[in-house]
């Protein structure tokens, strides 16, 4: 059974007469899966990852979690958006450790066991080489730094889906590199469910097994490309050919769909 299915989704923000987001908007992911989500901007990418975590009600179609209809907000999903918002009065381990402290399934326990959230946290510091810096406020760590403590922070409830909204789109392109390559491992490691939204078709390449382009809004999927390349992806990886030409076939489908 797919893990998330979507199937001809359409989604209307503001009402009968208002904006129409995704219509016939159809994919599944199964468990497990790294699933990038590319297109036009405001084609209804990042509205799709709304409907998954059970924050905005689909206006027809269905969509389900565990074959379940998605009829609310969702446990076991961890998020991370294009800025980090770490809480500034936070150390770096209060801002991993605050999703623990809020959470239904924790927050009852989480003073008993407060050692053992710790040491969940620090071995996600150490994973993305931040554990020196547990004690540092955000307005200390570079924007890379921020994005990695966000990505802890995105993990440490050990969630079943990580859903990721252009996560790296604000930084420079060395350290966004440098943090696809921290994301895959992590992934590697866990093994969580993905579904990443961005523009960035080498990102995209680099990171999912899947990639779905989506239509001018409202939004549909009308390509999906299975990304067959060997695991670990390096930079190395970016310059072959096979890679390269996924890329362009990508970029090819969605000059199409902005000229549709």
């Amino acid at each position: 059974m797919p893990l998330i299915e979507a199937e001809r989704v359409a989604l209307r923000y503001g009402g009968p007469a208002g904006t129409l987001a995704l219509e016939d908007f159809s994919l599944t992911v199964e468990p497990g899966e790294f699933t990038a989500l590319v297109g036009p901007s405001g084609c209804g990418k990042s509205s799709f990852l709304k409907i998954v975590a059970g924050l905005h009600p689909i206006s027809a179609g269905i969509a389900r979690l565990h074959g379940v209809p998605i009829d609310g907000p969702q446990h076991g999903i961890g998020m991370a958006f294009q800025n980090a918002t770490l809480l500034p009065w936070r150390t770096t381990l209060e801002n991993v450790l605050l999703p623990l402290e809020v959470s239904r399934d924790h927050r009852a326990t989480f003073r008993r066991k407060r050692r053992e959230h710790e040491a969940r946290a620090m071995a996600l510091l150490r994973t993305v080489g931040l554990a020196e810096f547990r004690d540092h406020a955000p307005y200390q760590l570079s924007g890379g730094m921020q994005q990695r403590a966000n990505l802890c922070r995105a993990l440490v409830h050990e969630p079943e889906i990580l859903l990721l909204d252009e996560p790296f789109a604000a930084l420079d392109a060395f350290t966004r590199e440098e943090l696809w390559g921290v994301l895959q491992d992590l992934w590697l490691e866990r093994r969580f469910t993905v579904v990443l939204v961005t523009h960035d078709l080498r990102e995209a390449v680099f990171l999912a097994d899947r990639i779905h382009v989506v239509s001018q809004r409202p939004g549909r999927i009308v390509k999906s490309r299975v990304v067959d390349l060997p695991r670990p992806r390096t930079l190395a990886t970016t310059f072959e050919p096979a890679f390269v030409d996924i890329v362009h076939e990508l970029r090819d489908e969605i000059s199409r769909v902005r000229r549709a």
